[in-house]
């Protein structure tokens, strides 16, 4: 649930900067506002919240999404959180490819999540709130969204 709250926070705050921004406004440089508060909210701060989550509750953090507790992966997950969570903050300042890559990268680490829960639940695992619901919808829209955003701000200019 936190990861939307994130999201719904970057998206205001976004929305909130480009009210404010003065002059006329165009399609990529709005993309650019989104993208900047989507990397630092659920991108960047989300990820090191993943991993603080995955790391020092591991095991509350693994009964969420119906693993089993203290499983050697769920550290990989951690330290993959904490890279994109990096990424993301450094996308505040860093720009270009830089953002792109980030974007790429997170949105295919998030996308193949929703692949494993969306097996998870097919295969009869028990709807976990971290498998499942607002969860699953995260990791399905969000990349999107940060990829057509992504699109938007490269290509359309």
């Amino acid at each position: 649930m936190i990861f939307v709250v994130l999201t719904a926070l970057g998206l205001i705050l976004g929305c909130v900067h480009i009210a404010a921004t003065k002059g006329p406004r165009v399609r990529p440089q709005i993309a650019d506002i989104l993208l900047l508060y989507l990397f630092i909210f659920p991108i960047g701060l989300g990820g090191l919240i993943g991993f603080l989550g995955h790391t020092f509750r591991a095991g509350s953090t693994a009964a969420s999404i119906g693993w089993p507790a203290h499983n050697p992966f769920q550290y990989e997950v951690a330290v993959a959180n904490l890279a994109f969570g990096i990424l993301g903050i450094c996308c505040a300042w860093v720009r270009g490819g830089f953002r792109m890559a980030t974007a790429i990268g997170w949105s295919v680490f998030i996308l193949g999540a929703a692949c494993v829960h969306l097996h998870q639940i097919h295969a009869g695992q028990p709807f976990a709130p971290g498998n499942a619901g607002a969860m699953l919808y995260f990791d399905l829209i969000v990349p999107a969204l940060v990829l057509a955003l992504t699109a938007v701000r490269e290509f359309w200019a």
